[in-house]
């Protein structure tokens, strides 16, 4: 069973923007879209290095700040892009929460 973490208020993302959480897995940023759906991934775009959650949103995607990469934020993969695609996580609202799926976060992948 999931444990899920309390990481902020919903509108304490601005619509079309996100947030960022450290956790022992990186940063993740958090998504909030126009119509109030939260997304999570990687902090960190695949090509440069880009923080994507400086990132301009539009429907569900991003566009990296760096280099206009655009990333699914359902799936986390590059659109375009021969090769990039970065790690998504579990999030949910409720209550007007945002939480995030704590063994999920704690989870580290061989590169």
């Amino acid at each position: 069973m999931s444990m899920m973490i309390d990481i902020a208020a919903l509108d304490d993302i601005p619509r079309q923007g996100a947030r960022v959480v450290k956790t022992d897995a990186g940063c993740v940023a958090v998504f909030r879209t126009a119509d109030d759906q939260v997304y999570a991934l990687e902090d960190r775009c695949p090509h440069k290095g880009g923080p994507l959650s400086e990132g301009i949103v539009h429907g569900t995607s991003v566009t990296c700040p760096l280099h206009a990469w655009v990333f699914d934020l359902t799936t986390g993969l590059a659109q375009g892009a021969d090769a990039g695609a970065v790690r998504t996580y579990p999030a949910r609202t409720e209550g007007g929460r945002v939480f995030l799926d704590a063994n999920f976060l704690r989870r580290r992948t061989a590169a």
